[in-house]
Parts: C-alpha cells; sequence; structure tokens
C-alpha cells in the first residue's frame, strides 16, 4: 500500500449510519432513517415549505425531465420548487452539508462516483398522489439514488395517507408513512415505487437524487 493509500485509510472515519444505509441499500434496495437530518433542521425546513405554498411560489409538477416535462394530472398532483444549492438560504445550506457528507461517503467507501445531486420541495394537496414508477428517463440515467425527507410535522396521522409504497422486485410491497424527518433513500434505477391519495391535510417533503456525471 502507498504512503497515500494507508494515510487515508487511517484517516478515514467510519459513519455508523451511513454504513446502515449503505447495507440495507444493498441487502433490498432501499433504507428507511428516522434520525439523518437534525429535528431543528427539519422543522425550519417545514417552515419555509409552508410560506412558499401559502404564497403559491411552488409550480404543478410535470413528468419527465427537465428537458422534456408535461403536466399529467391523472399521473401526479403534487407542487414542487427547485432549490438551487448556490442560492440556498441558511437552512437550506445545512440540508445541503448533510447531503454532500453523505454524497462523499458514499463515493469514498462505495466508489459510486456521485458528482451532482438535484432536489426540490413537494407539497401533496388533499387528493393528489403519484402513479407507479421508476426515476430514471429514456434520455437520461444519472441519477443512481433517489432521496426523500418528510417535513409534515408531529400532529400527522398515518389515516392522511400520502404514503410512500415501494416495490422491491421479487418482494412484497413496502409501505412508508410519511412521518416528520423520516427520510428514504433507494435505488432511482432499480425500485418502482408510487405515492398514495392524500386524505386529508397536505403532505410535505423535500425529495431529489444523487447523480452521476
Amino acid at each position: 500500500m502507498s504512503t497515500q493509500l494507508l494515510t487515508d485509510a487511517l484517516s478515514f472515519d467510519e459513519h455508523p449510519l451511513y454504513e446502515r444505509i449503505i447495507s440495507d441499500i444493498l441487502e433490498q434496495g432501499y433504507s428507511i432513517c428516522d434520525s439523518f437530518f437534525e429535528e431543528h433542521v427539519v422543522g425550519l425546513l417545514r417552515d419555509h415549505i409552508k410560506t412558499l405554498y401559502k404564497h403559491s411560489e411552488l409550480k404543478k409538477a410535470g413528468i419527465g425531465n427537465k428537458v422534456n416535462e408535461s403536466v399529467e394530472k391523472s399521473i401526479r398532483g403534487d407542487y414542487i420548487q427547485w432549490i438551487d444549492e448556490l442560492k440556498a438560504n441558511s437552512v437550506e445550506k445545512k440540508f445541503f452539508e448533510k447531503i454532500n457528507a453523505f454524497k462523499n461517503y458514499l463515493n469514498k467507501t462505495c466508489f459510486m462516483g456521485l458528482l451532482h445531486q438535484e432536489f426540490h420541495y413537494a407539497v401533496y394537496p388533499k387528493g393528489s398522489f403519484y402513479k407507479k414508477h421508476i426515476d430514471t428517463f429514456q434520455n437520461d440515467d444519472r441519477r443512481k439514488l433517489s432521496l426523500v425527507c418528510y417535513l409534515n410535522d408531529h400532529t400527522w396521522k398515518t389515516s392522511n395517507g400520502g404514503e410512500l409504497v415501494l416495490y422491491p422486485e421479487g418482494l412484497p410491497e413496502v409501505i412508508v408513512h410519511p412521518l416528520p424527518g423520516r427520510v428514504v433513500i433507494f435505488e432511482s434505477q432499480r425500485l418502482e415505487h408510487e405515492v398514495k391519495e392524500v386524505v386529508n391535510d397536505k403532505r410535505l417533503s423535500i425529495t431529489g437524487w444523487l447523480k452521476t456525471m
């Protein structure tokens, strides 16, 4: 082993939470974590998305990528706003600090070659949903990991609907309730999923992808 490689190996600090997420994804294609972001960061992001929605700053989401996007109400019904990391406010910077730390850890331990990320706020009003789909496109397969962070508050009830349903190949479906601060990470190119209809209140989240070149 070269001196530099030995130095890198000795300086590497294993991160127990990230290691558990990696193990989950390797074993089943997804991971569910309730302690990825600090609670006060989730609260500040919640306040911000509520303000954006109140002032009608989110737009109706489309299907397809940014180059070829159309609005299709029969497939999805959420409202979104993309987050520009270069123009991030103070709490969004904290969000991206954690995302970048996780991305760098994946690159160092799993050699994933993740170079970019894209995230948006998402609000699902009552009656909205997103039918079963996969998070890659025919003309763009750079998305490797999908990540959802739920921003609902502690009054959220499971009876409100809006569950994320994952469909691991060859395994039973997995129902994920959008509880406050919960983070779901899964393989973008393999795992079909859907958002069930919201039957009460509004479902709040940040959704995005870790991407290669």
